[in-house]
C-alpha cells in the first residue's frame, strides 16, 4: 500500500494520463446547469420507452450537493459532450466486500462511494473514456479519504467485465437477482436485472496495477489447466446483441450464469479476473 499522499498523487497521474490517451477533459459538474449535461448522458445511453428521465434534475443535485459525484467527459478538440458518471454516498460495516462479518458490532463503517451510473455515447465507444472516468473517480474519492468505490454491473455483459476487472482491478464476490427489479428502458426492458457488485479497493496493490496497464486477460489455456486451483465461469459473446437475435437463448445464459455464481459466492469464491476467451476466474478468497 502506498502512502497517503503518494497514493492520491500517484492516482491523478494516473488518471490524467487516462483522460489523454481517451482524449478526453473529465470536469465535475457542480451547477443544476452543468448537471444537464450528465442528465442528457445517461438518457442517451439508457432511453426509456416512455420518454422520461433517468435521473430527475432535484434528485441529481441533492445528491452533488450531499457530497456525492458527477463529472461529465468532453472531447479534448471539439468539447462534444461524451460521457458522464455518477456515484452515491454510502457507508458498509463490510471491510472487505466480502458479505457481512458475523457481528458488526466489532467494525466501524467504512465510508464508500457507489458509482451509480456511467455512460458513454455509443459513437465514441472503444475509446477507453469509461476507463478515463473511473479513475477520475479514483482520485477524486482518494483524495477526500475515501477507500472503496462500488458498482452494480451485469454478469451477462463481457465487455464491462473486461474493464472492471482488467482495466480497474475490482473484485467480485456479490450476486443480487433481479436486482433493481422490472426496468423500463431501452438495454434492459424484459429482462431480470440480476447484477453482481464490483468491489475498488482503491489503494490496493491490485488497483495500481491495473492503473498501470500491468493487469490483463490471462490465458483462457492456462486457466484451464490450473482447474482444481480455480473455476471458470463462461460469458456469452454479445449478451446485447444476443437478446434481440434470440431471447430464449439470453434467458437461459442468464439463468445458467445465476446459478453458477451464486453457488460459487456461497462457497466463498470470488471473481478475480477474466480469461482471455472470456471465462470469469473464481478463486477462494480465504
Amino acid at each position: 500500500m502506498l502512502g497517503v499522499v503518494s497514493a492520491i498523487e500517484q492516482a491523478k497521474v494516473r488518471a490524467g494520463a487516462a483522460a489523454t490517451r481517451a482524449g478526453v477533459q473529465i470536469v465535475e459538474l457542480d451547477s443544476a446547469r452543468a448537471q444537464a449535461d450528465a442528465r442528457w448522458i445517461f438518457d442517451q445511453v439508457w432511453p426509456t420507452v416512455d420518454g422520461s428521465t433517468q435521473v430527475r434534475p432535484n434528485l441529481l443535485r441533492a445528491i452533488v450537493h450531499a457530497g456525492g459525484y458527477c463529472v461529465a467527459a468532453f472531447d479534448t478538440d471539439t468539447h462534444a459532450l461524451l460521457g458522464a458518471t455518477l456515484a452515491i454516498l454510502g457507508q458498509t460495516h463490510d471491510p472487505r466486500g466480502l458479505g457481512a462479518p458475523p457481528s458488526t458490532a466489532q467494525y466501524r463503517p467504512v465510508t464508500f462511494l457507489h458509482s451509480h451510473m456511467a455512460g458513454v455515447v455509443a459513437t465514441a465507444r472503444n475509446r477507453h473514456i469509461g476507463t478515463a472516468m473511473k479513475l477520475h473517480q479514483r482520485w477524486w474519492a482518494l483524495a477526500r479519504d475515501i477507500p472503496v468505490v462500488t458498482w452494480t454491473f451485469d454478469p451477462l455483459v463481457r465487455r464491462n467485465a473486461r474493464l472492471n476487472l482488467c482495466n480497474l482491478g475490482v473484485l467480485v464476490a456479490r450476486y443480487h437477482v433481479n436486482f433493481y427489479g422490472e426496468m423500463h428502458d431501452a438495454i434492459n426492458a424484459g429482462d431480470p436485472t440480476d447484477r453482481v457488485v464490483a468491489w475498488w479497493d482503491l489503494d490496493s496493490e491490485r488497483a495500481e496495477a491495473a492503473a498501470a496497464g500491468a493487469l490483463g486477460p490471462i490465458s483462457h489455456d492456462a486457466a484451464v489447466a490450473a482447474a482444481g486451483t480455480i473455476e471458470l465461469v463462461d460469458t456469452p459473446e454479445d449478451i446485447v446483441t444476443l437478446r434481440t437475435a434470440d431471447s430464449a437463448a439470453a434467458q437461459y445464459w442468464r439463468l445458467r450464469m445465476r446459478g453458477q455464481l451464486v453457488e460459487a459466492f456461497d462457497r466463498g469464491r470470488i471473481i478475480d479476473a477474466i480469461t482471455d476467451q472470456g471465462s470469469y476466474v473464481l478463486r477462494s478468497h480465504s
